[in-house]
């Protein structure tokens, strides 16, 4: 059954088959959340042969595949023992020596640049299209992406709140982690009309009480992983670097799902108006059309 869900779910992401596309390659290794996002946004999710742990969107079809690991620490011989005609990587994937050393190797690897923004995405969607031999779509997906954006963005711009709002990452058994400046969070939360309460530091930081006062964070945002590593919504709001902040004390704790939220990818723009929904309760926002690559589950 999960199979036949799999081939089901990549031919809902694929063209007619009129259209033919004779260079695409046959067996693609997708590393990167978004990056595994794109190329079922761009019917080609039927070629890929493995993911990384990262990439669990679209489900059904991701779930059933080989796993190479985290995107960040790759091994050389887990990807060369795939086969795979291409390796298409997300900004984050490495180590960088590794893939300079599967592409020395003969694996054709593509990775894509850095940053956290709706045109660095739209970037995105254009360099993985080439890539496939898939312009078409990508110009196709770039568009309606725009549109959806501009339409979120457009009630964006009439709320009249701006909360101080504070991203946390848990890193393990110590302090929580704020998400500064050139972070996907930082990125988002202004994108969505909010401030970033930790805009004052750089990536991520450990978090202590007094800075997280000074913070003066209005709204508390998670991901689910870290809320449930914290021991879920209570403890986080009674846990000693957040119980002083007026975001504890007033329960507004946003939670989100990572790769939905922070990935940049083709839902960014769903998930740019869901975010701005819970900043903004005093605005009326316009429904969205459910897009393909949206409906997947």
């Amino acid at each position: 059954m999960r199979f036949v869900t799999s081939i089901a779910l990549a031919l809902a992401f694929s063209l007619p088959a009129s259209v033919v596309h004779a260079e695409t390659p046959e067996r693609i290794l997708s590393v990167g959340g978004a990056v595994t996002e794109t190329v079922f946004a761009l019917g080609a999710g039927k070629n890929i042969v493995a993911v990384d742990q990262t990439s669990y969107y679209p489900w059904a079809a991701t779930h059933t595949l080989p796993n190479v690991g985290y995107v960040r620490s790759l091994a050389a011989e887990g990807l060369l023992s795939l086969k795979s005609d291409i390796l298409i990587a997300g900004p984050e994937a490495g180590p960088p020596q590794i893939l300079e050393q599967v592409s020395q190797a003969g694996l054709k690897v593509v990775q894509l640049k850095e940053g956290y923004s709706p045109e660095i995405a739209i970037e995105h969607f254009h360099q993985i299209g080439k890539a496939l031999d898939r312009e078409t779509e990508a110009d196709e997906l770039a568009t309606t992406f725009a549109k959806d954006l501009e339409t979120v963005k457009a009630d964006i711009a009439k709320s009249t709140s701006h909360p101080r709002v504070l991203f946390l990452l848990s890193a393990g058994r110590g302090a929580p982690m704020a998400g500064g400046e050139h972070t996907a969070a930082d990125a988002i939360i202004k994108l969505a009309g909010g401030i970033n309460a930790a805009s004052a530091i750089k990536g991520y930081k450990p978090l202590s009480p007094e800075a997280a006062i000074g913070m003066e964070p209005d709204i508390l945002m998670m991901m689910t992983q870290t809320v449930e590593a914290l021991g879920g919504a209570n403890a986080v709001m009674s846990a000693p670097e957040i119980a002083h902040t007026r975001a504890a004390q007033n329960k507004r704790l946003i939670i989100v799902d990572g790769l939905y939220t922070l990935g940049f990818g083709p839902r960014t723009a769903h998930a740019l108006r869901d975010l701005a929904i819970e900043l903004h309760p005093e605005t009326s926002f316009t429904p969205l059309p459910e897009r393909p690559w949206t409906a997947a589950k």
